[in-house]
């Protein structure tokens, strides 16, 4: 399925009510289009978690134009289901990103922020020792 709109439309053919009673859930989900505009876009939210996060966000249930109350982690199931055939786990989609080197660079920063943290010799930090003559004056 392509547009929030048509995603919507279905969710009528499920539960009634109108359009504009669905179209907000499904507009959460493909926000993500603004970051990048194809298929990809759905690693951020077409996952069984982005399907609780829906239900977060909008609470468990939504009342429609009908007074039919419907619950959202249903809509959020067929949303993903139309998209792609079943609900994936976040686990699923981080499988399938190829590692780059850039990914894995963190650099470790305790040192430099942390008055407290302890040198592997186990002597204050440099950081800390302006801190401490200022104390003893």
């Amino acid at each position: 399925m392509g547009h929030c709109y048509h995603h919507a439309l279905s969710s009528v053919r499920q539960w009634g009510g109108v359009a504009e009673d669905y179209l907000p859930l499904h507009q959460w989900f493909d926000e993500s289009k603004a970051i990048t505009a194809d298929f990809r876009h759905r690693a951020l939210r077409h996952h069984a978690e982005g399907i609780f996060m829906l239900e977060r966000f909008f609470g468990p249930t939504i009342t429609i134009s009908t007074r039919r109350v419907v619950p959202v982690r249903l809509i959020g199931d067929q949303h993903v289901i139309e998209d792609l055939g079943f609900i994936p786990s976040f686990a699923d989609w981080v499988r399938c990103i190829r590692p780059e080197p850039w990914m894995g660079r963190a650099q470790p920063i305790h040192k430099l922020v942390d008055p407290f943290a302890v040198t592997s010799g186990g002597h204050e930090p440099p950081a800390l020792l302006p801190m401490r003559r200022v104390a003893q004056s």
